[in-house]
């Protein structure tokens, strides 16, 4: 079978045009959808392929963190903070956003739901900003979007991987990245508040409750909120000073917000039946195309989330540590006056000697700070190695960082999908960052698939090889020769 695989479109409701802020969240405008070129692209991988085509939807489909509407009437309570930034991860609200997304975005639906009706098959493998994709209303409502019966296994969801073929091992690889990771992917859920809900990692809340707040940071590309502070700084006075002058407390509240939330959430233990088990793993197993053995090992490769083994990494991410470095250093700064001022009477101007003094070592330590954001590889050599015995796979596919890969590590040939979703180098949105791109695996003569990166231009017809830029190191692939992109029966 041939099958596609394709990562981080992140499609999320339509933001409409402020006249008093033109540029607030303007990547989300539908002039910037993605939709027109994807129907073209499953148009075009149709006419290429005899025979019926699996469609891998890898994770961050859509992005739930990036909803902020809030509905009408709503079936619970809308705190002061789902007014402020979007609403939860309760059943219902993953509902209202998932309505919203398919309400904005017909055309994607439109051409998926044809493609799939045409005797293709489509999985969606859960990411962490669909993490809410867990909630089987949030899928019923998809499958009717889609026109697709509930026992129709043409549409799968899968919860944080899929074995295609018994040769290639497809996850979004967040529960390998610290900052995104889950700390149960079998059971997702928690109850707070006697209210069950979807545990959201602190990436993923970080968006939530800090970006959607900051409407200028583009989420999709790192670039745009990962930023020195003179960065920081330059970016504010050029977009910001007018329609938001208190951009620090937005984001001093909000990151505590984060923090405390990230925390919390992480003190909650799982919602799980023991009774159900067994169950849940053989379900997973199922439309994974694994075995409920390889459900269980698969999970054990998971790396533990920041929140429980790398709080300070959290707080470093947030720049709180800074933050209440410098509130110490003004302090002590302040202290020492006070104490000099009670032996021998000076000026309270002399505490600018005194920050004269302290402000030059944490000046050094906040340069020296760096983000941990895809500070490693999703994918080292043990975690292929383990992947290989664990499910016998020969390819491992992977998206999540929006950098397209194509390598051997370890064992396996490993590719990351690259994305989809806009990016821009600033909130005007008139430079693109980087390409749509996706992976498709080929039969051969031989038997063997063989799995190639491809770019799929935005606004383009047809497809292209995609070069790996020389700066990125290349180690040596195995020997499988790219498939060729020829018209069906050339």
């Amino acid at each position: 079978m041939h099958t596609v695989v394709v990562s981080d479109l992140h499609l999320s409701e339509a933001e409409r045009l402020d006249p008093k802020r033109p540029l607030w969240m303007a990547y989300k405008r539908p002039e910037h959808f993605i939709d027109d070129d994807f129907a073209r692209f499953l148009e075009h991988v149709e006419a290429e392929t005899e025979g019926p085509i699996e469609l891998v939807l890898n994770g961050d489909v859509f992005d739930f963190d990036n909803v902020i509407q809030l509905p009408d009437e709503p079936e619970g309570t809308v705190d002061w903070l789902a007014r402020a930034r979007g609403l939860g991860s309760e059943e219902w609200m993953s509902r209202f956003k998932i309505e919203r997304i398919i309400a904005d975005h017909p055309v994607w639906f439109r051409a998926l739901g044809d493609f799939i009706g045409r005797g293709h098959r489509a999985v969606f493998v859960i990411g962490n900003h669909d993490l809410e994709l867990h909630w089987p209303s949030v899928q019923r409502l998809l499958r009717e979007a889609l026109g697709v019966e509930d026992d129709d296994e043409a549409l799968v969801f899968c919860a944080w991987f899929y074995l295609s073929n018994d040769d290639t091992f497809i996850t979004h690889g967040h529960q390998y990245d610290p900052l995104c990771a889950v700390p149960d992917a079998i059971d997702p859920l928690i109850e707070v508040h006697g209210r069950p809900r979807v545990r959201i990692a602190f990436g993923d809340l970080a968006e939530r409750y800090m970006l959607n707040g900051m409407g200028y940071f583009n989420p999709h590309a790192t670039g745009n909120y990962i930023m020195s502070l003179w960065a920081y700084v330059k970016f504010f006075f050029r977009y910001m000073v007018r329609t938001q002058p208190f951009l620090l407390w937005s984001w001093f509240w909000s990151a505590i917000v984060t923090m405390v939330v990230s925390f919390r959430d992480h003190l909650h233990p799982p919602m799980r039946d023991p009774l159900l088990v067994e169950e849940k793993v053989a379900a997973i197993a199922k439309r994974s195309r694994a075995t409920p053995r390889m459900v269980r090992q698969l999970a054990a490769l998971s790396v533990p989330p920041a929140s429980a083994s790398r709080p300070m990494a959290i707080i470093r991410e947030l720049w709180l540590d800074r933050a209440f470095l410098l509130v110490g250093v003004l302090g002590l700064a302040w202290q020492v006056v006070l104490h000099i001022n009670f032996a021998w009477p000076i000026s309270p101007l002399w505490v600018f000697a005194a920050l004269a003094v302290l402000l030059p070592p944490y000046v050094i330590y906040a340069a020296r700070v760096k983000s941990g954001v895809f500070s490693k590889p999703l994918l080292d050599e043990q975690r292929a190695k383990l992947i290989h015995e664990i499910t016998g796979a020969e390819t491992v596919i992977m998206g999540h960082t929006h950098e397209p890969v194509d390598e051997a590590v370890g064992p396996v040939h490993y590719i990351n999908g690259g994305f989809w979703s806009p990016a821009f180098d600033s909130p005007e949105c008139n430079q693109r960052i980087g390409t749509q791109s996706f992976v498709w695996l080929r039969p051969t003569a031989t038997g063997r698939r063989e799995a190639a990166l491809f770019e799929w231009a935005p606004g383009g017809e047809t497809p292209a090889p995609y070069v790996l830029p020389t700066a990125q190191p290349k180690r040596k692939r195995p020997s499988l020769t790219p498939p060729r992109l020829q018209p069906k029966g050339a």
